[in-house]
């Protein structure tokens, strides 16, 4: 019984501290539906003017004929797009819902405006990421090797086997031969 509470004890011992694992998280300050007005103009502008610059590298690329990085870019602002048209078709969901002046909704749609525009962010670094064709993969390739004359020559002698043992023939499991 002792040995019992003794591990028992001992289990308390080495038990690990009880850490208080709360998250400060501030929930950020309510707009009411004008002000989420004037902000979805401003995501739009700000994606807006992020598609613009990843259709100058685009053209670059294809100036470039650099048809790796033209997939890439030309994906990209493809769903760059999307995600502009979707953030207008929002706004204008937010638009009405102002005009109603029906919090909740507003609220719903600046949302997905968000939303949208963490996406059109995300996009947009990944099209800065867009890597081309290398150039050191272009043309024939050469291989060149040296011989080191300074090394000994090979040795060829030839080794004999075990005492006892022939080297005609395949080799005799111990199962086969008489041991």
């Amino acid at each position: 019984m002792l040995a019992i509470a003794g591990g028992a004890a001992a289990q308390t011992a080495l038990a690990p501290p009880t850490i208080d694992a709360q998250v400060g998280f501030k929930r950020p300050a309510q707009l009411n539906p004008q002000q989420e007005l004037v902000e979805a103009d401003n995501m739009i502008a700000l994606m807006s003017q992020g598609s613009k610059t990843v259709s100058k590298m685009l053209e670059e690329a294809r100036g470039q004929r650099d048809v790796v990085k033209t997939l890439c870019l030309n994906d990209k602002l493809s769903q760059m797009d999307v995600a502009i048209r979707s953030a207008k078709d929002r706004k204008a969901a937010l638009v009405v819902a102002a005009g109603r002046n029906d919090q909740e909704l507003s609220n719903h749609e600046f949302t997905i405006l968000t939303v949208l525009r963490q996406r059109h962010d995300q996009l947009t670094a990944e099209a800065n990421q867009c890597i081309g064709q290398e150039s050191a993969f272009l043309g024939a390739t050469n291989v060149s090797f040296s011989v080191d004359n300074t090394l000994p020559p090979t040795d060829d002698a030839v080794y004999p086997g075990p005492t006892g043992s022939t080297t005609d023939g395949p080799p005799i499991s111990a199962s086969q031969g008489g041991m």
